[in-house]
């Protein structure tokens, strides 16, 4: 059923975040669609809109703080406000020894998963505090990763475990404003990302193994799920992962 509820996804483009963008229009909320490619962005955005709901695309680099402002603004501008934000956008670096890490590799990795999800938050607080009915929900994508990392991973794992800093600190300053702030960890999504899984990927022991994988969908009806709840109720974290990857115990 179609509701004035609004949604923002960034990283709408592909993967977790074009399924998840599309699962909410389903739902009924309009649907804010940000990344870096428009062209994507503008096919999910027509896919959304068959569901009868209002979808904007938008081009959005979420480290640049002008640009995710800009965001912000054609948002409140075209549906005068914001009840779901989802923090998807992000990235990693290619495997490799940790020595080998350039200082722009680390550094791009911040600003897409910890600087942009800051920046993206802020803006969403500062909509959702002031708008009537008052409130809204963050929904952060965390990662396994917050929890264990995989070898040669430490700019994204390391982004990944300040990303559960950020939805603790932002879930206590937003209990005011009656913003809820959770996060949802994923495990082995079946994504373009995750396509080498299928292939094998290298394991802590040296070996390389197949990995496997969860259909997106699945994801994408969790953060419909947490969208969902009354804003009194909240999924602090959630993890959501194919049964049999290697997490739990030793792999």
């Amino acid at each position: 059923m179609t509701t004035n509820k609004v949604a923002l996804v960034t990283g709408a483009g592909s993967g977790i975040g074009k399924a998840s963008a599309l699962a909410l229009a389903r739902a009924g909320y309009n649907v804010v669609l940000a990344g870096r490619r428009l062209e994507p962005l503008d096919t999910a955005a027509r896919e959304a809109e068959k569901h009868g709901v209002r979808a904007l695309a938008v081009s959005t680099d979420v480290g640049d703080p002008a640009s995710v402002r800009s965001l912000f603004a054609k948002t409140r501008q075209a549906f005068g406000r914001l009840d779901v934000l989802f923090n998807n956008a992000g990235m990693g670096t290619p495997a490799m020894p940790f020595e080998d890490i350039s200082y722009e590799q680390w550094k791009a990795v911040v600003d897409a998963n910890l600087t942009g999800m800051f920046l993206c938050s802020q803006e969403a607080f500062r909509i959702m505090k002031d708008q009537t009915p008052r409130g809204g929900r963050i929904i952060n994508n965390g990662s396994i990763s917050a929890y264990a990392p995989r070898p040669f991973s430490a700019p994204y794992t390391s982004t990944k475990h300040a990303v559960s800093g950020l939805t603790k600190a932002c879930s206590l300053d937003g209990r005011a404003y009656d913003i809820a702030v959770g996060q949802i960890d994923i495990g082995n999504a079946a994504t373009e990302m995750t396509d080498r899984m299928a292939k094998g990927v290298l394991q802590p022991d040296g070996s390389t193994r197949v990995e496997p994988r969860m259909d997106v969908q699945h994801v994408a009806d969790a953060v419909v799920q947490m969208a969902g709840l009354p804003l009194e109720t909240n999924i602090l974290f959630m993890t959501v992962m194919a049964t049999k990857m290697p997490f739990v115990g030793r792999g």
